[in-house]
């Protein structure tokens, strides 16, 4: 138990492997300006289709450089992974991690219960670099990039 006279610990402050946020979203286009207004943050402007993943992304970046980016994701057609999140609502979708290796990652993420939902593929959005897909026994996807 904490009282407001508490503050997080030092060690507590992030160090470093927190890629971004994930948002699912009906248009990029128009949900940009208000994701940037009300998170303060940059875009450039650039939409990036991955037929691997049936999705159009951008990124939002903070003015504070150590913080996460933010990714708008938008279905890329009707048999995309993620319209029926949005039929849902769309929304927070996902929180991803920058890892060493996919393959150990992988394997301790087994170990502790979660579920591999898409095993690591090339990302159009990194470059090329894999990612994975994980859902938590605590209910959370994480995607997994590749560093």
């Amino acid at each position: 138990m904490t009282s407001a006279a508490t503050s997080i610990p030092v060690s507590w402050a992030p160090q470093g492997s927190f890629h971004h946020v994930g948002f699912v979203v009906a248009s990029i286009e128009k949900s940009v300006e208000g994701f940037s207004e009300s998170t303060e943050s940059e875009w450039d402007g650039v939409v990036t289709h991955d037929p691997n993943q049936g999705v159009r992304v951008t990124f939002l970046r903070s003015k504070e450089a150590a913080n996460p980016l933010i990714e708008l994701v938008e279905p890329a057609g009707e048999n995309s992974p993620v319209i029926p999140f949005l039929k849902r609502g769309g929304g927070l979708h996902h929180l991803c991690y920058e890892v060493d290796s996919l393959e150990k990652q992988l394997e301790l993420i087994r170990s502790k219960g979660g579920l591999i939902t898409r095993q690591p593929l090339p990302a159009v959005a990194f470059g090329g670099r894999r990612i994975a897909w994980v859902y938590t026994k605590n209910k959370v996807l994480i995607e997994y990039l590749e560093r």
